[in-house]
């Protein structure tokens, strides 16, 4: 009997342009969060960026501009993971009825994330390269801080409809009264940041400075 000829193996499909283009973004990503940590932001460069990453500059340059626009991008890919993972998706304020439990737990968050070196070192450098290059500020304003803020006043306004805000005050205003500070002293350094820190700027945007009725 004649031997039979077996039939030609499938060829393997050519690995998909997108599979790579996507395993090369990330790569970039980690390359760029984990430089700006270890480097510090002045010594981090588009060249080490792409030779961490195992790509070419040509690479990275075909997405971005600069290593400003890199990092930016990174690090919102960062959070968005970071609250896929929490499973914070979409995530809004707790609303348990009680406002200053939950403006003083979102708070207690951030102070957990500001702590974080994967997050701090990235969000410091942004902050930097922004008092620069205002399109970079507007744009880290636009797409990160701005939509968190969002969910300060919608807290806000549900506190407003239950009575327990006055009704005159604008919530965007009254949240710089809690946020604000604990940014500023985040950034500059002008004091440790804490929980029991954040617990006293909301307790006293809450009840004000004057003395209270007996």
């Amino acid at each position: 009997m004649a031997a039979q000829k077996s039939a030609p193996k499938p060829e393997a499909p050519a690995p998909s342009s997108t599979r790579r283009s996507e395993k090369s973004r990330r790569a970039i990503y980690d390359a760029a969060l984990t430089l700006v940590v270890e480097v510090g932001y002045p010594r981090t460069t588009i060249e080490g960026i792409a030779a961490r990453a195992g790509v070419g500059k040509q690479t990275i340059y075909r997405w971005w501009s600069s290593k400003a626009e890199v990092l930016m991008e990174a690090f919102l890919d960062l959070g968005e993971e970071a609250a896929r993972a929490a499973g914070e998706e979409p995530y809004a304020i707790p609303d348990t009825g009680d406002l200053a439990a939950d403006l003083k737990g979102v708070l207690r968050a951030t102070i957990d994330q500001m702590t974080d070196p994967r997050f701090d070192a990235p969000a410091r450098a942004l902050a930097a390269e922004g008092l620069v290059n205002e399109a970079l500020s507007r744009e880290y304003v636009a797409k990160l801080l701005e939509p968190s803020l969002q969910l300060y006043v919608e807290r806000l306004r549900t506190a407003q409809e239950a009575g327990d805000v006055r009704p005159d005050i604008d919530p965007r205003i009254a949240l710089e009264l809690f946020v604000s500070p604990l940014a500023q002293r985040w950034l500059q350094y002008t004091g440790p940041i804490s929980y029991e820190y954040t617990d006293t700027l909301v307790d006293y945007a809450l009840h004000g400075l004057a003395p209270r009725a007996r």
